[in-house]
């Protein structure tokens, strides 16, 4: 810094160096997010430090166990090598999703290349919770720290610790993450702005948000109802990929009257329009299945085993004991995707081949309630 009026040009100003700490700087900026970045980037997990591995878990939002962590782990190790039960035990990680966390991203460190979802952090998933009109649970999803990763392995008892009984709102989920699946989990792939409501497609369409899903109803002269689509879970997802999502559906849930016929029907004629003929086919022809039970707005999932001890066998459970995912993945890509490649999501009801099943499962377990 220069004085003014002082013409000397001997003295040359410091040259500013990124990195450095302030000399008022106390410990809340010892450590800045970049630092030890680079030392970790190049040294195996099992060989990190125990402040590595304290910095580690700060970085994914498990700063909570750090205290405790700073006593036990001696090394990256310590980690890899423990099971459930000295996790709870040493560092007293007794939620069940937080532990399942740290055992995903333990896991992540195995693959030689770090796939897309693990860069969307429990920030983003809460951001992604209001796109697909569920923001009800935000909170439960934040405080459990649920992440990109995390959602491809969400089971549906996963749902229900998280306080997701419905059974309409498990299935707007399993749709949500489908779409995040197919589009390689691209943070920006939900269309949240309206565009030409005359040249939609269904492929557009299954990428549409909570609130796109709105602006379309305003559009159609609907828009006295379309503010109770607010925490319903509808997406284009649910509207396209659910072969039991039907324009009575979403009537029930817009609150339309039975005796408003024309109105349903004006509701009806343009949903069918919406979805295409191609979905609309497969939308009926399982309907017309026999043993077939309508979406209701009301359906309850419960869990496999009642009882008081049932969260205590959730707790104890590992990573891959559980197969009843909410949406498997390990189904690979269905010969439908791999046909067409003008249509992404080629046959909508075949995009899964488990999307039937857990449909079925889904509703099985609704009909107890």
């Amino acid at each position: 810094m220069k004085r003014t009026g002082v013409l000397s040009d001997d003295i040359e100003p410091t040259q500013f160096k990124r990195g450095g700490f302030r000399a008022t700087a106390g410990p809340r900026l010892t450590r800045t997010p970049d630092s030890g970045c680079s030392s970790r980037a190049h040294t195996p997990f099992s060989k990190w430090t125990t402040e590595q591995v304290c910095g580690w878990l700060e970085d994914i939002g498990l700063g909570q166990y750090v205290s405790l962590a700073r006593q036990w782990v001696d090394s990256g190790q310590t980690l890899l090598s423990a099971t459930p039960q000295e996790l709870e035990k040493e560092i007293c990680i007794k939620h069940p999703l937080h532990r399942k966390k740290l055992q995903l991203s333990l896991r992540a460190f195995s693959y030689k290349t770090m796939e897309k979802y693990s860069e969307l952090d429990h920030i983003w998933v809460t951001r992604w919770l209001d796109d697909v009109g569920l923001p009800q649970y935000k909170d439960q999803f934040y405080e459990s720290k649920v992440d990109g990763r995390m959602l491809q392995y969400l089971t549906v008892n996963d749902l229900l610790f998280l306080k997701v009984t419905s059974q309409l709102h498990h299935l707007s989920i399993k749709c949500a993450i489908h779409v995040l699946h197919v589009n390689k989990f691209n943070p920006n792939c939900l269309r949240r702005r309206p565009g030409d409501e005359n040249k939609t497609s269904p492929s557009e369409v299954v990428q549409w948000s909570n609130h796109r899903v709105m602006e379309w109803l305003r559009s159609v002269d609907l828009a006295e109802y379309a503010p109770n689509l607010r925490g319903s879970g509808v997406h284009g997802g649910l509207i396209i990929l659910e072969p039991r999502f039907q324009s009575e559906t979403l009537a029930m849930l817009l609150n339309i009257p039975p005796q408003k016929t024309l109105l349903r029907r004006h509701l009806a004629t343009n949903f069918n329009s919406l979805v295409g003929p191609q979905a609309q086919q497969e939308k009926q022809e399982f309907a017309n299945a026999s043993g077939h039970a309508p979406l209701t707005t009301t359906a309850k999932v419960r869990p496999t085993k009642l009882g008081f001890t049932h969260f205590r066998q959730l707790r104890k459970l590992r990573v891959d004991e559980s197969a009843d995912y909410i949406c498997p993945m390990d189904t690979g890509t269905p010969p439908a995707l791999s046909g067409t490649p003008k249509r992404t999501y080629g046959s909508f009801r075949g995009i899964s081949p488990n999307l039937a099943r857990d449909s079925d499962r889904l509703e099985k377990a609704g009909s107890k309630n």
